[in-house]
């Protein structure tokens, strides 16, 4: 759970047709999973352009009571082969996305057609073939962005919640997830840091002891997706509550016997990772285990969360991972590593 998030307001996938982009990501598998252990669905479609990953992801599901998972191969910059996997789809998560800070700075148009025309290209075949709805993930880096894959994500984020708008009453349904770094998931510090303690490194690179960031397990944020399909109208933009630690002191508890080296911010980086931004305070809610985020185009469809037990934040919150009221210890951190 997520402080406080349960299943009991999840979304009922028994006989509903899903289809996830970037599916055999880290996070498809978590979902994947989730979703066949919990539920039947009619369909479970794996949207992604690496076959040899769904090659791997179908060996895991080859039994019969896994009958339901389909494979597609196909890339979100291409709107016709969405528009064809989309077919009788009832909700669409939206996962796939170029991740890599570090190469969209390098490649920035490369990214740009994968977050931006992608993000286009899954709101017009989703619009077109009817899907009921449609959560896509975003990332801390999205709020007030300081490089281009958080600038993408941003833009991604406001084609979605515009994107109610265009399909109108009765609809297409169009929200977005927002959370932090996932512990354990590919490209994070932790996998790094261990690795370094197996190949036996003098020392542990930090770029800044200061740093900061949000951590939630992969778990969790499958869990917080499946409890923001059952409550999303359209237009929202969900953040969970989750802890915030320094990267400095997670070096240490995976490695205490092992130096700090300090690097340097790399290109892009941010000292501090922001979810909301005090602009945003304006229109946020705050329940017990989560932000929401409200839009600011009107629809008449859209009942506030005022009157489901929802408060407005106080005028120039900010949720930064340096000003978080939960923070990971040791002993905590170690748990949701064991977890994994």
């Amino acid at each position: 759970m997520v402080s406080g998030v349960t299943v009991s307001n999840d979304f009922d996938f028994n006989g509903k047709s899903i289809m996830i982009t970037g599916g055999t990501g880290s996070f498809g598998h978590g979902f994947v999973g989730s979703v066949l252990k919990r539920y039947k669905p009619k369909k479970l479609i794996i949207y992604s352009r690496d076959e040899l990953k769904q090659y791997e992801m179908e060996q895991t599901y080859r039994q019969k009571e896994y009958e339901a998972v389909r494979y597609f191969l196909g890339d979100v910059r291409d709107l016709d082969r969405l528009s064809l996997a989309m077919r009788g789809v009832d909700v669409v998560v939206h996962a796939a996305a170029m991740k890599h800070v570090a190469a969209a700075e390098y490649n920035p148009m490369e990214c740009v057609k994968t977050n931006i025309v992608g993000a286009d290209n899954v709101v017009s075949a989703a619009i077109h073939n009817g899907v009921k709805r449609v959560l896509a993930l975003s990332t801390d880096k999205a709020a007030n962005p300081l490089n281009l894959y958080g600038a993408t994500k941003l833009a991604s984020d406001k084609i979605f919640i515009s994107a109610n708008a265009l399909s109108g009453k009765g609809g297409t349904q169009f929200s977005v997830v927002r959370y932090g770094n996932v512990i354990a998931s590919r490209g994070s510090v932790i996998p790094l840091f261990m690795k370094l303690v197996d190949q036996g490194a003098a020392s542990i690179p930090i770029t800044d002891e200061r740093m900061t960031r949000f951590w939630i397990t992969l778990q969790q944020g499958v869990d917080f997706v499946f409890s923001c399909l059952g409550i999303m109208q359209g237009g929202e933009v969900f953040v969970p509550k989750i802890p915030s630690m320094r990267i400095v002191d997670i070096a240490q508890a995976i490695a205490p016997s092992v130096p700090i080296k300090i690097i340097g911010i790399q290109p892009g980086e941010k000292l501090h990772e922001l979810m909301i931004s005090a602009d945003d305070s304006r229109n946020t809610l705050e329940l017990p285990d989560r932000y929401i985020i409200e839009p600011l185009l009107s629809s008449s469809t859209y009942v506030s969360y005022l009157g489901k037990g929802a408060v407005y934040v106080k005028e120039g919150f900010s949720y930064s991972s340096d000003n978080n009221a939960d923070w990971l210890d040791r002993e905590r951190l170690l748990r949701m590593v064991n977890e994994i």
